[in-house]
């Protein structure tokens, strides 16, 4: 083995020897076989839960990481998913920013609009990740998410695809002024957006399915101008017991014109097919009384 091989083997030792200590407490899972090492992603310093528990627990404080200033809180502490933390920070990065920049291609005229929108989100993305014009592309990131919010509230049906979606929201009233103190907003527009129409409004739900059981032939009028009708009215014998005159009325409508829409041709057109079943039962009692057996006629339903 070269030396050059060996001092490779035992930087990488102590790298691993290094990934096992806590850079605060300098506890060493070595001794300590059930330590688990947490990360808060403000700054992506490993510590051990023991440490964080004894600073955090309690209320926000400042990393204890010599070079870090920043206030860290308990809740914002959790186990990495992976070992190296550059790529930790890296999938966080794209995680936040997939959601908030999350349109599709359906939402674009064409794939080149599509095209010009994911690399605008692949720009912010890498300079999040490399730290280039961090403030500036941190306030134009939570000015998209704001704007994306403040559409969702208002129900904006039209979006104008040539202009800044943005300065397009102020202009309509539903972004606070506040968004509007950056000149950044040129850097901010995405071409080709197509126009958002509000969906329809829901019909109200019908247990019927469209099937409409309004009367069709008559109309029930609350009084009839008939002398017996009105004596009826005034018999108090036929206002007791919960009787209803309205209800007499419908009664009797009802039957005078329960016959309207049965038209017998076609009934008996029917009855004289002999495609229909309606003879199967004639068949049945004839055999039976051939056979001399008893036929029951009875409706079995």
């Amino acid at each position: 083995m070269s030396k050059q091989a060996g001092r490779a083997g035992g930087a990488s030792k102590r790298q691993a020897e290094d990934g096992d200590i806590c850079p605060v407490c300098k506890s060493s899972r070595y001794l300590n076989s059930t330590m688990e090492f947490k990360i808060n992603p403000a700054c992506y310093h490993r510590m051990c839960d023991t440490c964080v528990e004894r600073i955090f627990k309690k209320g926000n404080n400042m990393c204890p990481v010599a070079g870090c200033a920043k206030t860290l809180a308990y809740k914002g502490f959790r186990r990495a998913t992976f070992e190296d933390l550059q790529v930790e920070r890296e999938v966080d990065i794209r995680k936040r920013v997939m959601k908030v920049m999350n349109k599709k291609e359906d939402d674009f005229e064409t794939l080149r609009d599509y095209n010009d929108y994911l690399e605008q989100v692949e720009e912010i993305t890498w300079n999040l990740i490399l730290n280039i014009d961090k403030d500036a592309t941190e306030r134009k990131l939570d000015r998209f998410e704001a704007v994306q919010k403040a559409e969702g509230n208002a129900g904006v049906s039209k979006r104008e695809p040539t202009k800044s979606t943005a300065r397009v929201a102020l202009n309509k009233g539903i972004v606070p002024e506040a968004l509007n103190n950056d000149d950044a907003d040129t850097d901010f527009s995405f071409r080709g957006l197509k126009k958002r129409v509000a969906p329809p409004k829901e019909a109200p739900f019908d247990p019927w399915g469209g099937y409409n059981i309004a009367q069709q032939y008559y109309v029930l009028q609350d009084n009839y101008d008939v002398d017996w009708y009105a004596r009826m009215k005034s018999d108090p014998a036929h206002l007791v017991g919960g009787h209803s005159m309205q209800e007499y009325c419908s009664r009797a409508l009802r039957e005078a014109f329960g016959g309207f829409g049965v038209f017998i041709e076609d009934e008996i057109a029917a009855r004289d097919d002999p495609s229909m079943d309606a003879g199967v039962g004639t068949e049945h009692a004839a055999a039976a009384a051939v056979s001399g057996d008893n036929v029951n006629m009875d409706d079995v339903f």
